[in-house]
């Protein structure tokens, strides 16, 4: 687990923001980041338990590759509290519709407006806001959600894999394939993937085994090929890992033969963490190739409930960390994007009826601030 850095007086939680994020890995740091540079009031919310923790080293992202998945956390969370964006550490244990009132502020500190959030796309009600609850107690008020929360890989119940994760136990060939290059390579297979993970791997290395374990053996389509790519099928399943000298040697088949390998692969079942969105009506569902369970959303990450949008291996579990970021960079200008047809639609509306109760206080609030009473007060 990655230790989150003290957080400074500048990220005490307000009350509400314009968006929550509740994640905050590469696409979380990343939308926030976005949206802090659109003047908006931003708070990401991290719990500090990054999915690539136990990697060594990000690969594949430009300008960055090779830099520690703690580095390049610690850097995304200086970039956005360089644009008055909040960081703070904490979990989310519910959210749910309402939470209007607040004040919402923007990175240059000016009043935005003191009045029931509501999302307003076409179609649907109005006063949507959002509550956001903590596992301390504290409550937070927003616009919009970008929810970011990654996902769970659950690994095949054989004893000691979880313990090699992230080091000689691997699953990506992207993200690995080159620190274990020409080694011997064994493909545990655990899921529908698992010849085409082989295949993968075949371009890193020639010496590439694929073990069965619990699944069944290869079609006849797939043993061709695997054939002609000179990758051996072994049969039986895996019982445990051999170490020597902390260093994966190979694997014990349950009959107990040894199968000698330095690098094991395997594709896990991969769960969006989104356990507390059910409330809202958002369930994971099971991904289409069959790898676990997404949050499914439009491409541009916006879910079936208005006001929510997600981006990340929550919703594409393949996501490496650059595509992650990309996604929720994009997400956070469609959020901007909506909020800005939101306040829109509010000043024509103030425009059309200037002496209303509602404008009428407004000018009080930004012309007596809190010395304002009476008949000043909000409609």
């Amino acid at each position: 687990m990655v230790a989150v850095e003290v957080v400074s007086v500048t990220d005490q939680l307000r009350d509400g923001y314009d968006v929550v994020v509740v994640g905050g890995g590469a696409a979380g740091l990343s939308g926030a980041l976005m949206l802090a540079r659109a003047r908006r009031s931003v708070v990401v919310i991290d719990a500090g338990a990054p999915r690539n923790a136990p990697a060594a080293a990000v690969h594949g992202l430009l300008g960055q590759d090779g830099i520690r998945p703690a580095e390049l956390l610690k850097r995304g969370r200086a970039e956005v509290r360089r644009y008055g964006g909040h960081v703070v550490p904490g979990e989310v244990r519910a959210v749910t519709r309402g939470g209007d009132g607040g004040v919402a502020r923007g990175s240059d500190g000016v009043v935005a407006r003191e009045e029931k959030w509501a999302v307003t796309r076409e179609g649907h009600g109005e006063d949507i806001g959002f509550a956001v609850e903590l596992a301390d107690g504290r409550t937070i008020r927003a616009r919009r959600l970008l929810m970011v929360t990654g996902l769970v890989d659950e690994l095949p119940d054989v004893p000691g894999l979880r313990e090699r994760w992230g080091r000689d136990v691997v699953h990506c060939p992207y993200c690995h394939g080159w620190e274990v290059r020409d080694q011997a390579i064994g493909v545990l297979a655990s899921g529908p993937m698992a010849v085409h993970q082989a295949l993968l791997f075949r371009q890193w290395s020639a010496d590439v085994t694929l073990l069965s374990h619990t699944m069944a053996p290869p079609t006849d389509q797939e043993a061709e090929q695997l054939a002609a790519r000179g990758i051996r099928v072994v049969g039986g399943e895996v019982a445990s890992l051999e170490i020597v000298e902390d260093r994966l040697v190979g694997v014990r088949l349950s009959d107990g033969t040894l199968v000698s390998r330095q690098v094991l692969a395997v594709g896990p079942r991969m769960v969006a963490r989104a356990d507390f969105l059910t409330e809202l009506g958002l369930r994971p569902a099971e991904h289409p190739g069959g790898v676990g369970e997404h949050i499914p959303a439009d491409a541009a990450g916006r879910t079936q409930v208005p006001g929510v949008w997600v981006a990340g291996n929550v919703t594409d579990l393949t996501a490496q960390v650059g595509t992650a970021a990309a996604a929720g960079a994009a997400a956070a200008a469609q959020i901007n994007a909506d909020l800005v047809a939101e306040d829109t639609r509010q000043a024509v509306t103030a425009w059309r009826t200037p002496f209303s109760a509602k404008s009428e206080a407004r000018v009080a609030e930004l012309v007596l601030g809190d010395r304002r009473h009476g008949l000043w007060t909000m409609a």
